[in-house]
């Protein structure tokens, strides 16, 4: 899929310089070490970055077409989430629209421009308003994983579990949520296995991105039960 806005976009950086797959992994793997050429090429074949091509058939990617993958990447890599959640994102940002983070709520919402940001503890906890005690019990219950510096994903976490402890939840009492979770884990690897036995990079990339996608409907079902639940309980 290829919006206006990326197409006028692409046609105006293609006036400048235009970058090999090499130069682009330069330019991007400093903030994506794991970054391939066959996530590149997998990238373009979901339609969601499309570059030019030589006479010779060689992809040339301008820099609208870096940025975009920069996008695409920062959304997968901080927030997990799935090619179509990021396809819908790019088609609001396409259509001269400035769309919300998916899966974030409340009046300070990011915008894309907003993501991607790296903090260090202090900030982590000065951002989602919790005390230190709070971020230790959430590593003692391997709700999130102690680290030098920390993304939106982890600030997103934190800032949910300040609201549950004000609700008398702890961190303590979810650690199911982790056993769940590799449960879920799980079930995704075996229904990868297909998939990840061929071993190619392609196959690998399309595994990940696949997993991301089980993962976000077994999240939905989870959350429907959760609500039908609740429902019950105080219609």
């Amino acid at each position: 899929m290829r919006g206006s806005a990326q197409a006028r976009d692409s046609a105006a950086g293609r006036g400048s310089a235009l970058l090999s797959i090499g130069q682009v992994l330069a330019q991007l793997t400093p903030d994506f070490p794991d970054l391939a050429p066959s996530k590149l090429r997998f990238l373009e074949e979901q339609g969601l970055v499309t570059p030019a091509r030589t006479a010779s058939g060689y992809r040339k990617f301008s820099p609208a077409d870096v940025e975009r993958l920069r996008t695409i990447l920062t959304l997968q890599r901080d927030h997990y989430l799935p090619l179509k959640v990021i396809r819908a994102y790019l088609v609001e940002q396409d259509a001269g629209r400035t769309p919300i983070l998916p899966g974030v709520t409340g009046p300070s919402r990011p915008t894309i421009l907003s993501t991607g940001r790296r903090l260090s503890r202090d900030e982590l906890l000065a951002e989602a308003g919790a005390p230190s005690s709070l971020l230790q019990e959430a590593i003692a219950a391997s709700l999130l994983t102690p680290a030098d510096v920390y993304g939106d994903d982890q600030l997103t976490v934190l800032k949910a579990l300040v609201e549950l402890h004000g609700s008398g939840i702890e961190p303590r009492h979810l650690r199911g949520l982790r056993a769940s979770a590799e449960r879920d884990i799980g079930l995704i690897e075996s229904a990868l296995t297909a998939v990840a036995r061929r071993g190619d990079a392609s196959a690998r990339a399309r595994a990940g991105e696949v997993g991301r996608e089980l993962a976000d409907d077994l999240e939905t079902v989870r959350a429907s039960i959760v609500r039908a639940s609740i429902a019950r309980l105080w219609p």
